[in-house]
C-alpha cells in the first residue's frame, strides 16, 4: 500500500462485496509464504464487513505488488550450528482513523530464517507513541520467550 495511506470505513459501499472477500481470502492464504504482505492484507481484511471502492483499489494495488515480486519467497537455510534468535518489533501509533487503535507487528528470526511474525491491532487505545511501542515490545517478548522455551523442550541449543 502507499505509505501513510489510511483507509476508513466512510464512503460509498462497494456494490458487490463477494469479489473483495474472495480476494482478501486468497491474499490471507498467500501470506503463509509471503510475509512481506502480511501487514497490508491484515489491514484491508478489517473492512470485510463494509468494503468501499477505495478498499478494492487497495486490494488491486497489493495484487500488482504480488505480480511484480513473484520471484520473492520465504526460504529456509540449514546450518551446522544454530545462531541466536533475533526479534524486531514496531508499532504504528493510532493508525486506524476509525478506532484510533495502534497496530503492533514483530518478526523473529532464527539465524537468517524467519520463524514467527505477526501484525495485529492492539486491543486498547494507546495514549502515546511510547505506550503503543511498549505494548508491541511486550507482545514480541512474550513470543520470543515462548519460542525459546519451545526450542529448549525440543533440546535445540541456540546462542544466547
Amino acid at each position: 500500500m502507499v505509505v501513510s495511506q489510511y483507509l476508513s470505513a466512510d464512503g460509498p459501499l462497494f456494490s458487490d462485496p463477494t469479489p473483495y472477500k474472495s480476494l482478501v481470502d486468497a491474499l490471507q492464504y498467500l501470506t503463509i509464504t509471503c510475509p512481506d504482505i502480511f501487514h497490508t492484507v491484515n489491514y484491508v481484511s478489517q473492512f470485510l464487513h463494509a468494503s468501499t471502492a477505495y478498499h478494492f483499489l487497495a486490494i488491486k494495488h497489493i495484487l500488482r505488488y504480488v505480480k511484480g515480486t513473484l520471484h520473492f519467497g520465504l526460504t529456509f537455510r540449514s546450518f551446522a550450528t544454530l545462531g541466536a534468535l533475533v526479534a524486531y518489533s514496531d508499532a504504528d501509533w493510532a493508525c486506524c482513523p476509525d478506532t484510533r487503535r495502534s497496530t503492533s507487528s514483530y518478526s523473529i528470526y532464527l539465524d537468517n530464517n524467519l520463524v514467527s511474525w505477526s501484525a495485529k491491532k492492539q486491543p486498547t487505545v494507546s495514549r502515546s507513541s511510547y505506550e503503543s511501542e511498549y505494548r508491541a515490545l511486550a507482545h514480541t517478548t512474550f513470543e520470543l520467550l515462548w519460542l525459546m522455551h519451545l526450542l529448549h523442550d525440543l533440546q535445540v541449543s541456540i546462542l544466547q
